[in-house]
């Protein structure tokens, strides 16, 4: 299990990456081998995923127009150096613990629909585990 401290990192990041999310888990969802390959549970193909994280790119878009505080905040950490902002993120919503919630009540389709189809991710993608 994370630390919450590490989780909540992890859960705003992903939100605002929403977009890297889905080529990771359109990438995840691709078979290597497709005799060996399990089925995938009920509304788990590609088509799911994309429309998933496409509802959750759009709330958060609309989440960060409506929330300038925020959107100025996430726009601010650009071009700056990973390890740079995680101390600031951890500051930011230990600051703002709503914003917080509001940006993982948006990304949970997206952690539901991976939790669902038992995706793992791809040792490429950022903080990934096995």
């Amino acid at each position: 299990m994370f630390p919450p401290t590490s989780l909540r990192r992890r859960v705003t990041l992903g939100a605002i990456g929403a977009g890297a999310v889905t080529g990771a888990l359109l990438c995840a969802t691709a078979p290597t081998a497709a005799a060996d390959a399990p089925a995938r549970p009920a509304n788990c193909t590609a088509g799911d995923v994309a429309g998933v994280a496409a509802g959750v790119a759009a709330s958060l878009s609309t989440y960060l127009f409506t929330h300038p505080d925020v959107n100025g905040f996430y726009t601010g950490l650009q071009d700056r150096p990973k390890d740079q902002i995680r101390d600031d993120v951890q500051n930011y919503f230990n600051a703002n613990p709503q914003e917080q919630a509001d940006l993982e009540n948006i990304r949970q389709p997206l952690v539901d629909i991976k939790q669902r189809c038992q995706w793992t991710p791809l040792a490429a993608e950022p903080g990934a585990t096995p």
